[in-house]
């Protein structure tokens, strides 16, 4: 699994409530997307194209469990790269099969809007635009297999675990 596409780079710390405001929680998921980092950067989501990746510092996505990852999924984000995932946060995303890696050091190797190259299979990150690289944390074979299938009920209705959702 490859991505090559340009970058937004977010600090550190970047919780949950950033992600998805308390003020959206409600909302139906694709309303939700109209909120995604409204508090920190207003109208990125109308910047932002299909399949960009998103640059992230230590300890991503930290709070609660909102399902911020399914919204930066559904906004078509490829994937995310950064310094540091909260565990939780890396569950969730890959739960809803949405690609992230780990790569100490990754928001030094980006300027916001550079290319990037992001190779899971390798657990590398290039920079293409500066020509840099740095390796990354590999997704654990059992946890691709997830994000593979499109997310973790996808999987386990592949498998014949659960109902297929149009049958319940």
């Amino acid at each position: 699994m490859k991505f090559t596409a340009r970058v937004w780079k977010f600090g550190d710390n970047i919780n949950t409530d950033l992600i998805l405001p308390n003020v959206a929680f409600y909302l139906t998921p694709d309303e939700q997307l109209r909120y995604v980092f409204r508090a920190n950067r207003p109208g990125w989501v109308d910047e932002m194209r299909a399949g960009d990746i998103l640059i992230g510092g230590r300890n991503f996505g930290m709070g609660s469990s909102r399902p911020a990852a399914r919204n930066l999924k559904n906004l078509g984000l490829s994937c995310l790269v950064a310094d540091s995932i909260n565990g939780l946060f890396y569950r969730n995303a890959v739960n809803f099969a949405f690609p992230a890696m780990e790569c100490p050091g990754v928001p030094d190797l980006f300027e916001e809007g550079d290319e990037a190259l992001v190779d899971f299979d390798a657990g590398t990150v290039t920079n293409v635009t500066r020509g840099k690289s740095l390796p990354g944390r590999t997704i654990p074979p059992q946890l691709l297999r997830i994000v593979d299938a499109g997310g973790i009920f996808p999987l386990l209705e592949r498998d014949g675990c659960i109902a297929p959702k149009a049958a319940t």
